[in-house]
């Protein structure tokens, strides 16, 4: 159950996520389900072993934000930047209760997401926005895949947020990219992972028409039709027919 649900007869604006949002490119049915009528997705399975690797991460660069130094990755990949120093930083990361947060006027909606990172171009004075990943597979990780289109538009949307809050922010955002290593011969109580930088040009341009779209099909008395690879309608409907 969602909540707090969309109620179109009242002018208090109305909270979504940035995963909420997500889920409106994937499935608009799924959305309206979720925000006005409280029928939720399932939820997944945590993935405690990512989150571990996230909390390490974070106070790995705590400690350069507060010496306000470099890290050794921004070092190595020749980065003019260093871990940003804010009073809201740990709201930020707070993507359940606070997050980095703005109100969009033509929708009357409240966005927010909970970031990972924020580093600052010490040339520029730009905010750059830095997410992590943790993964396990063979070979080097990229951006190539088809379904990571999420993981672009989730620091599109981070930066279209920051941005909101008047802040100059980079196009390019960066993931710190923690690829475990599986292939060695003993465990001995330890999981080694190559990191890697990668950069991403992002573009926010998506999410204002894409905000406008939702607000519509929130504001609609019926729920639209279900997206054609949205594999929970499926179940759904395949459930009905057995």
């Amino acid at each position: 159950m969602a909540s707090r649900l969309f109620n179109p007869n009242t002018e208090e604006p109305f909270t979504l996520s940035r995963s909420r949002v997500d889920n409106f490119l994937e499935c608009s049915r799924c959305f309206y389900l979720t925000n006005r009528l409280g029928i939720a997705r399932p939820s997944s399975f945590p993935f405690n072993l990512n989150n571990a690797v996230d909390e390490l991460l974070k106070n790995e660069f705590d400690g350069y934000r507060e010496k306000q130094q470099p890290h050794p990755i921004q070092k190595e990949n020749n980065l003019n930047a260093i871990p940003y120093q804010h009073p809201d930083l740990d709201k930020w990361r707070e993507s359940l209760r606070s997050g980095v947060k703005r109100f969009h006027e033509p929708t009357n909606l409240i966005l927010r997401g909970g970031i990972d990172d924020v580093w600052i171009d010490t040339k520029t004075n730009q905010l750059i926005v830095v997410d992590y990943k943790a993964t396990s597979k063979k070979g080097e990780v990229n951006l190539d895949a088809d379904w990571q289109i999420s993981y672009k538009r989730q620091v599109e949307f981070y930066q279209w947020l920051f941005r909101g809050n008047s802040f100059d922010v980079s196009n390019t955002a960066y993931f710190v990219y923690c690829n475990g290593i599986k292939d060695k011969a003993e465990f001995n109580n330890k999981l080694d992972f190559k990191v890697k930088l990668i950069p991403y040009i992002g573009n926010d341009q998506w999410v204002e028409p894409t905000l406008l779209d939702l607000k519509n099909c929130l504001l609609a008395e019926e729920p639209p039709k279900a997206a054609d690879d949205c594999s929970y309608c499926k179940y759904v409907t395949k459930s009905l027919t057995v």
